[in-house]
């Protein structure tokens, strides 16, 4: 467990830093974060399996400029480290578990959204001490505020993942005997959910005068490929 959970923490404090600090090349969007996750703890279908689910919630609500979502990066990684860490405590399989991990993890995930708006306001107020020390010529000091900035993302993104860990551990192996059940009858229709809420969402935020029409016919279409398959 110790090992998994360090991997998962390196894996969060990187993708959280490219979520708007540094790099930015998107391995922080919950498709990528996810599977690659799982993959370092030898899992990746699971990973895959999740980071569909979380891509679609959160594709129209990105951290850019002054909006700061929820922080899906890492509900998308704590819930794939959870998932495998409860599948061996457990001694688990299936869709349920990791789909409960996931339903933890999601309304945890707003405890980002706070992190990620206090390490913005910390960095407002380095970017003073950069003008002060650049009008006086001191290069260092503007880069040693530049790195506490960077410190004050990396401090946010592994602050989230600490949360949804400590959460999940503590309420998962407590809710399980009670939702394993439920899960197993119900595990499909909340997988179908997750992206027709998603495109819903991604509906409503784009001006389309014939938007219901656009959703009928991609949910016409959805329910034909799976026909198909």
């Amino acid at each position: 467990m110790v090992a998994s959970l360090t991997i998962g923490a390196l894996v969060s404090l990187v993708c959280g830093l490219d979520r708007v600090a540094i790099l930015q090349i998107m391995i922080s969007r919950p498709i990528v974060a996810a599977p690659l996750t799982a993959l370092l703890l030898g899992e990746p279908l699971i990973g895959l399996q999740i980071g569909v689910m979380v891509e679609l919630l959160w594709l129209a609500r990105l951290p850019v400029g002054a909006a700061i979502p929820p922080d899906d990066t890492q509900v998308a990684i704590s819930s794939s480290v959870l998932a495998i860490i409860m599948a061996k405590t457990l001694s688990a399989s299936g869709t349920e578990l990791f789909l409960l991990c996931l339903l933890i993890a999601i309304p945890l995930g707003k405890v980002g959204q706070y992190f990620d708006h206090y390490a913005r306001q910390y960095n407002i107020r380095l970017t003073k001490k950069v003008d002060s020390a650049l009008e006086n010529g001191s290069l260092l000091t503007a880069e040693l505020q530049h790195l506490r900035g960077l410190g004050s993302f990396s401090l946010a993104a592994i602050g989230t993942y600490a949360v949804i860990m400590l959460g999940g551990l503590l309420t998962i192996p407590l809710l399980w005997p009670f939702l394993q059940h439920p899960l197993s009858h119900s595990s499909g229709w909340i997988q179908l959910a997750f992206p027709l809420v998603g495109i819903a969402v991604i509906l409503g935020t784009i001006n389309v005068s014939r938007a219901l029409t656009l959703f009928c016919t991609s949910f016409g279409m959805a329910f034909l490929l799976m026909w198909l398959v």
